[in-house]
């Protein structure tokens, strides 16, 4: 995929660009957001169990974010965190008020399949993710004509899906069992009343 311009793809848009923050800078932004993020770990329920839930995160924003029967309650935003929000502002060609932000700590750390399709997010939200540190693949899958996309998501790389892709695709960071260091990723989103 072409970096640094929109592509249209099977009910969504996406725009790559592997070199949005420059190497050097996101490496500070890397060491910079791990000390001054306040990480937590939550549980979830899948199947009616109660589970950790494969990596440390935090929400910030003005809001309250609801997503598989856990609420989290926002923390106020970072100057750091204010700063990328308007500089993937102008890229996405989109306002963000809120800001999830996850740390995958090794290999074993990951997301499942799924959409980013919560009520609040409204119709068709645009997100916009952020990646620092260590490199990690990305699949995206339509969920009728099974069409695949993956990504190699680089420190410094900004991936953007908007259009209607959340309504017709997944997403996943699945596990690897190669050894990896940290990953910070952060997905900036538009929480509607």
């Amino acid at each position: 995929m072409t970096p640094n311009t929109w592509h249209t793809v099977e009910n969504g848009k996406l725009f790559w660009s592997p070199n949005f923050i420059p190497f050097d800078e996101a490496s500070r932004l890397f060491e910079q957001l791990n000390q001054q993020i306040r990480w937590r770990e939550d549980e979830i329920t899948l199947f009616g169990k109660l589970m950790p839930i494969p990596r440390l995160q935090c929400w910030y924003g003005d809001s309250p974010y609801r997503y598989s029967n856990l609420t989290m309650h926002p923390e106020p935003w970072l100057p750091t965190l204010l700063d990328l929000k308007r500089r993937c502002e102008s890229a996405a060609d989109a306002p963000f008020n809120s800001v999830l932000a996850n740390l995958y700590r090794n290999g074993q750390d990951s997301n499942g399949w799924h959409s980013d399709n919560e009520p609040e997010l409204g119709i068709n939200p645009t997100i916009a993710s952020l990646s620092f540190g260590e490199t990690r693949r990305f699949h995206l899958k339509h969920k009728q004509s099974k069409q695949k996309i993956t990504f190699d998501l680089t420190s410094g790389s900004l991936l953007i899906m908007a259009g209607e892709m959340q309504p017709h695709w997944l997403h996943t960071l699945a596990k690897t069992k190669q050894q990896r260091a940290a990953r910070i990723n952060l997905t900036f989103r538009n929480l509607v009343e």
